[in-house]
């Protein structure tokens, strides 16, 4: 059976990690978190002093410099898929609220992008990968098999968000800030200058506001399965 590449965008909170991480799985898949990626290289900026999390100014000029000595890789860590920067796990330190309200800024630079994006072509050459972020089926993968971009209102996002973070601990947010969150990613995501979040023109639209996790898993592994018998 052949092997296909499956390209999954959309914006922020709306599942899309989930959705790929349980089909890839489904699938036996290699599954690649492109969203990890970016979050991994605003939380060394931030760590290092070329980024200020309230003015969201940053240091272009020393990131730039430093953006080939960042090593990023991710691997499976009891059975999820976890982060590493610099061979230190950071997975729930690239989740929290602080790197979340800067990540769209830095994701928003042209020689992150580009460095981001050679990593990743390289990851999924091969076929046989699901992987998901803004600009996965327009500019990563733009010959992509299956290409799937999830959208969901901006209110069940934020809540879907809040819960998450509740789950882990954070009770310090309101549904207002992180709904105002939301949509402050949702604009820079979709106004930048290098590859905007766009859907694919090929593209199959999956709005999940309504649906829970079983019915959109259900409605992309029969797409993933069409797309494979072609």
């Amino acid at each position: 059976m052949k092997k296909i590449t499956i390209a999954i965008d959309g914006h922020s909170s709306c599942g899309k990690s989930t959705m790929a991480k349980n089909l890839a799985e489904e699938l036996g898949y290699l599954y690649v978190d492109t969203g990890a990626m970016y979050r991994a290289v605003t939380l060394y900026a931030l760590q290092n002093g070329m980024m200020d999390s309230e003015s969201k100014q940053i240091d272009e000029a020393r990131l730039e410099k430093a953006i080939g000595q960042i090593n990023i890789r991710q691997e499976q860590v009891n059975g999820k898929v976890t982060t590493f920067l610099n061979g230190t796990c950071v997975e729930e330190e690239i989740r929290q609220m602080r790197v979340s309200s800067c990540v769209s800024p830095i994701a928003a630079l042209g020689f992150v992008r580009r460095q981001l994006v050679a990593w990743q072509q390289q990851m999924g050459e091969q076929g046989g990968v699901v992987m998901d972020g803004r600009d996965i089926g327009t500019t990563v993968f733009p010959n992509a098999e299956l290409k799937i971009f999830v959208t969901a209102s901006a209110k069940v996002r934020a809540q879907r968000r809040l819960l998450e973070l509740q789950a882990k601990g954070d009770t310090s947010l309101t549904l207002e800030e992180v709904l105002k969150n939301v949509e402050e990613r949702d604009y820079i995501d979709s106004h930048r200058e290098v590859s905007p979040l766009v859907q694919a023109k090929d593209a199959r639209l999956l709005d999940n506001s309504e649906l829970t996790i079983g019915q959109q898993n259900e409605i992309v592994l029969k797409w993933a399965h069409d797309a494979i018998g072609q």
